[in-house]
């Protein structure tokens, strides 16, 4: 996977958080991203927290409750001023350590976990802000570059005799158990790391946006690896 967000059309990469939350999605463009190289010591934090579920909820207060080096600190004062930021913007930030997400595995024709590839849907304006402090990254692919699931013949097929209703209700239930929200990557593909450290903004499917939303999947975790992520 290719980290240069530069060579992507997809990605607009910006300076300030200012900038990542003010510059539009336009055209091809339905990613924006703040690049830094960040320093402290996050592998210190990810180290000291306690994993309570595949998926732990990390709050300030249990940041705070740390006792951390002096790379550990300015760590920990990154992500704190990254909570400050994006709440005073009025998003609603978490912080998650990850050992893994559930998988669905329910049909083995499609999944609608966050492994496979996926949009965002909203029923108001917003956007997807996400950083990876630690671990395995997400990427991205151009929307040219993947096929909405329900739309390839032998996945539809294979819905059309799972569904059990009125044909007119049909994409009612596809949409109602989002598998209209994931999609398959073409052989050509080329996805693209968002890699560590980056905040991220994604687009997302609402009634209001004027690009397609971002197709982006959350990446096996490497072994023996925990991911500490924002995300709201």
């Amino acid at each position: 996977m290719s980290n240069t967000f530069s060579k992507s059309s997809q990605i607009g990469m910006v300076s300030s958080f200012e900038e990542l939350v003010n510059t539009d999605f336009k055209g091809d463009r339905n990613a924006l991203c703040w690049y830094r190289n960040l320093d402290g010591d996050f592998k210190e934090i990810v180290a000291q927290l306690q994993l309570k579920e595949d998926i732990t909820v990390v709050h300030p207060k249990d940041l705070l409750a740390l006792q951390l080096s002096e790379n550990g600190n300015t760590a920990r004062a990154i992500i704190l001023n990254d909570f400050r930021l994006l709440t005073d913007f009025g998003a609603s930030p978490t912080l998650n350590l990850l050992k893994c997400y559930e998988r669905d595995d329910e049909f083995d024709f499609i999944s609608t976990d966050v492994y496979s590839y996926h949009v965002d849907r909203s029923p108001i304006a917003t956007d997807t802000f996400l950083c990876t402090y630690y671990g395995a990254s997400s990427d991205i692919i151009s929307n040219a570059e993947a096929h909405q699931k329900i739309l390839i013949p032998e996945i539809r097929e294979k819905l059309n005799h799972l569904y059990d209703g009125p044909a007119d209700e049909f994409e009612n239930f596809l949409s109602e158990n989002y598998f209209d929200l994931h999609y398959e990557a073409q052989p050509n593909a080329r996805p693209i790391a968002l890699g560590v450290g980056h905040l991220c903004r994604l687009a997302v499917d609402h009634p209001e946006q004027q690009v397609l939303p971002c197709i982006h999947r959350a990446p096996v975790e490497n072994e023996g690896e925990y991911r500490l992520l924002l995300i709201c």
